[in-house]
């Protein structure tokens, strides 16, 4: 059953929200050329015990990091390592925590340094797609608008969504009902109500949509290698449409 959230419950995720954005815009100004995704890890961590804020991720499920760090490959779930990020390459982060019991959720990929132009164009149609998928959140439409239009967009351009993984409801739990897929019908899925809180997530492929699992058990990569996108926003719906919580 989606949890209809009241006006003081929203604007708890709506201040978790805005710190989470605070976080992000920090992490930003620090990737470049030759940081470990580990240092990011850290300095997130500062940042959370600045605001007086939990992770999202460390611990759950036996997470055993702060942030998800993602490479190139890596679609989600990539644990922080001493890896460095080089000239080219582009790190998906994904980072959620929890404040006064209510959780907010992100995520963003950013190119390091000088990157291709098919790289530039993942980075743009996945920010796109969320967007595009964040206005269907509205009244009297139904999930999979969310789905259908994230795929849709996505696909125009020859790029894949993954389908192994999901966006979600949130609230007082990280993930809660409903999935949304972004693939689907439209017109298909439960009815959208006001008082809906979902994170929105595309995740986009340059090739094939099928991922991996490493054997750390946690790092989604593509199942061909090519390079994936991640962009995510926590979103609430009221009458006159989706608001987005964190930005």
């Amino acid at each position: 059953m989606i949890k209809i959230k009241t006006k003081e419950e929203i604007e708890k995720i709506s201040k978790a929200g805005k710190i989470l954005a605070k976080i992000s815009n920090t992490l930003k100004k620090n990737i470049k050329v030759g940081v470990s995704t580990v240092e990011l890890d850290r300095i997130a961590k500062k940042e959370f015990d600045k605001f007086g804020v939990i992770s999202a991720f460390k611990g759950y499920r036996g997470f055993p990091a702060n942030i998800c760090s993602s490479i190139n490959e890596e679609v989600v779930h990539g644990i922080p390592s001493e890896r460095k990020l080089l000239e080219g390459d582009i790190l998906s982060i994904d980072l959620g925590i929890k404040m006064d019991g209510y959780y907010a959720d992100m995520a963003f990929t950013q190119p390091i340094g000088k990157t291709k132009p098919y790289i530039k164009k993942l980075i743009d149609v996945t920010r796109e797609a969320l967007s595009k998928g964040i206005r269907q959140a509205k009244m009297n439409n139904c999930i999979c608008d969310i789905s259908c239009a994230i795929q849709l967009y996505v696909e125009s351009f020859g790029f894949s969504v993954v389908r192994e993984f999901v966006g979600h409801g949130i609230g007082k739990e990280l993930h809660e009902e409903p999935q949304i897929p972004n693939f689907g019908r439209s017109k298909t899925g439960e009815g959208i109500e006001e008082g809906m809180v979902f994170a929105i997530e595309p995740m986009v492929n340059i090739g094939s949509w099928e991922v991996d699992i490493l054997d750390n058990g946690w790092t989604a990569v593509t199942r061909d290698r090519s390079p994936s996108c991640h962009f995510e926003h926590t979103v609430a719906v009221f009458q006159d449409g989706p608001k987005i919580l964190t930005q």
